[in-house]
């Protein structure tokens, strides 16, 4: 092998920790490396460039799944046979970030609705209990059959539905 790393030249020359790429062998989207007479495990350049695309490829917040079979058929085929897969990942992920960052925005909206209503609104004593945090428009039937967003659950907490 021509300049073989270990597993800390990899991850220092990567920006992934070893914990990590060990993890990425195990479930097979990195190759099982050779490894020396004393166990130690040796890279070659290709599995810097592979562990780069995955980085990259996680950064952008594509599955780890999806990647998995991108780059297992990267392994002595042409480069180019994979655009077609590797284009539509990144089009549903840019789908899902734009739904996210449009349901972001609502609640953005309905956030700055509270903090100004609570900002400039006289306090009030209600004998059902603080309304301060209801948003106009939601619950009232002007919302346009949006629902409210809600947060994400927090771990241990049933789901309502």
């Amino acid at each position: 092998m021509a300049h073989a790393l270990t597993i800390g030249q990899l991850a220092k020359a990567t920006g992934v920790a070893a914990k990590t790429i060990r993890y990425y062998e195990e479930i097979g989207v990195l190759p099982t490396p050779s490894r020396t007479a004393a166990g130690y495990r040796q890279y070659d350049q290709s599995g810097v460039h592979r562990l780069r695309f995955i980085r990259r490829a996680r950064s952008l917040g594509l599955p780890l799944r999806d990647v998995k079979t991108v780059v297992v058929r990267l392994d002595g085929r042409p480069r180019l046979a994979l655009r077609p897969r590797l284009l539509e990942m990144v089009r549903r992920q840019l789908s899902a970030v734009q739904h996210q960052s449009a349901e972001l925005g609502l609640l953005q909206r309905q956030l700055e609705q509270v903090l100004h209503r609570m900002s400039t609104s006289p306090r009030e004593q209600h004998r059902e209990g603080c309304r301060c945090l209801e948003i106009e428009g939601v619950g009232d039937g002007q919302s346009g059959g949006r629902p409210p967003h809600r947060p994400p659950k927090e771990p241990g907490e049933r789901a309502s539905r």
